[in-house]
């Protein structure tokens, strides 16, 4: 039963959203658009965004959105119920997971498990919704939600929605087995009870201006909520060798300069600030255009992320100009060979001049994101890395952010077989930053080593990790940690260097 204090929050939240699609579920296939993680989160996802215009849009369907917390004064651990009409969520015909972070995999569990649908594919029935996955995080390796999920789109989903709303629509009325056997026959969907070991296609969008995608409800209470958000490009043209949106995104493509202006004018109607959305922003091939454009409409922007190379002055005085306060950075590591290593494609000079762009213009914060961890990764590159933030605290006298992160190998990537930095050697490697950053005043912030290493155990998880996800009845590190162990599982199996001839539970994926 739906609690009332939860609709009064879930009423409160609709109330101050502009653009909230409510139409009735009679004669519709109802689907859920769910988001693992609170709504402040997944109001800032432009996948939530497009999903649910794109499944409204589509023909005999209705979309509602639910979230694992609606935020202060809800409930995490109540019944699950849609955000547009507060229903159950196990009363409609689909429930479709946009599932980012691996770390979400809980949340995932934890929201079957609340909306009293089956955790086990194979245990659902006829009254029970079907369980629709999607997603960067379980599209790379999907074996450890295999277990829960009754289909699984592999890559992007826009080229499969016409097919995809057809098979809902005709598919859900002749029963689940019947249902499955047609989402099978789609291209890049993946049915784990049905899977006879074939290889599945990853599904890529070939023109990005086919799907134009922005903010399409104006969430004043989520993340960047102030923003009207344009996705301006999709995938990397630098491969990094460590990174998954470089080579599961590939190949790089760009919407274009058109479409951006037209959704940054539609975005200026209701938004006083815009904020580009890519991987990295700076690479788009009309970025100093596209600036000069925007500054022209009297738009304030911002961006999701900057490359230190290439980093175009007129973008970074355009973000100046805009009002932004901070400017973000990703150098990664803090020696030129370890950088050339990971196919960063970033030098010394290049850091530096960035650094001295964003005092140049004042920024009032300077934020750097780094891995460490890193195969190969020596004493010596820590040591450089702290050289490199003395040499940027010298040309930067405001506050510097140095974002620390933990190396996660992840499918796909040239480093999907290598090992996890052992938990000693990232504590003594974080010890001696803190004592660099320290004496240099800079601001450290830093993922939790515990995090990242069962991050890399889900990345990288066949179904017997999923089988332990199936035992978390609450999203908990501690309990996950509990729940392998009486799998008899440990963390090292899956965070050890993998061999060369060794398969992989994603070796069936097709990219």
């Amino acid at each position: 039963m739906v609690e009332w204090r939860q609709v009064a929050v879930a009423r409160r939240l609709l109330a101050s959203e502009r653009g909230t699609i409510v139409r009735d579920w009679g004669g519709q296939v109802p689907v859920v658009l769910a988001y693992p993680n609170n709504y402040a989160v997944g109001m800032a996802s432009l996948a939530v965004h497009g999903l649910y215009r794109w499944l409204n849009e589509l023909p005999g369907i209705v979309c509602e959105r639910a979230f694992s917390s609606l935020g202060r004064g809800s409930s995490e651990g109540g019944p699950l119920f849609t955000l547009e009409s507060q229903r159950p969520v196990g009363e409609a015909a689909v429930l479709a997971f946009s599932i980012s972070f691996e770390m979400d995999y809980l949340n995932v569990v934890h929201m079957l498990y609340r909306a009293h649908v089956p955790l086990r594919a194979e245990e659902r029935d006829e009254a029970d919704p079907l369980v629709l996955l999607g997603g960067p995080a379980v599209s790379a390796n999907p074996e450890p939600l295999a277990l829960l999920a009754d289909a699984i789109v592999i890559g992007e989903v826009e080229p499969l929605l016409e097919r995809l709303g057809a098979c809902l629509r005709e598919g859900w009325r002749e029963g689940r087995q019947a249902f499955l056997r047609e989402l099978a026959r789609l291209p890049g969907v993946y049915v784990p009870l049905l899977h006879q070991g074939e290889g599945v296609q990853r599904q890529w969008l070939a023109e990005l201006d086919a799907y134009p995608l922005s903010t399409s409800i104006i969430a004043p209470r989520a993340e960047f909520g102030d923003m009207y958000l344009i996705e301006i490009s999709r995938g990397c043209i630098f491969g990094c060798r460590f990174c998954l949106t470089g080579y599961w995104y590939r190949p790089y493509r760009e919407r274009s300069l058109e479409q951006i202006l037209a959704l940054a004018r539609k975005g200026l109607e209701q938004c006083s600030k815009l904020g580009l959305v890519a991987a990295a922003v700076s690479t788009h091939s009309q970025i100093d255009e596209l600036t000069r454009r925007l500054r022209a409409l009297g738009a304030g922007f911002s961006v999701s992320s900057l490359r230190v190379r290439p980093l175009s002055p007129i973008l970074v005085q355009g973000l100046a100009e805009s009002g932004a306060h901070s400017i973000t950075l990703a150098p990664e590591a803090g020696t030129e060979r370890l950088r050339r290593f990971i196919g960063k494609g970033v030098g010394h000079g290049d850091i530096l001049r960035a650094v001295e762009l964003a005092a140049k213009w004042r920024f009032r914060s300077l934020k750097l994101y780094f891995m460490f961890g890193l195969p190969t990764e020596t004493e010596e590159d820590i040591e450089g890395l702290l050289a490199l933030l003395k040499e940027v605290r010298a040309r930067f006298s405001r506050q510097i952010v140095a974002n620390l992160t933990p190396f996660v190998p992840k499918a796909h990537t040239p480093f999907e077989r290598k090992a996890m930095a052992a938990r000693e050697v990232l504590a003594a490697r974080l010890r001696r930053l803190r004592e660099g950053c320290r004496a240099l005043h800079v601001e450290l912030r830093v993922e939790p080593i515990r995090a990242a290493r069962m991050q890399g155990v889900l990345a990288r998880g066949d179904r017997r990790v999923g089988q332990a996800l199936l035992r978390v009845r609450r999203p908990s590190l501690a309990h996950l940690q509990r729940a392998l162990e009486e799998e008899g599982l440990t963390m090292e199996e899956y965070l050890r260097e993998y061999a060369s001839d060794e398969p992989l539970p994603w070796d069936f994926l097709r990219g």
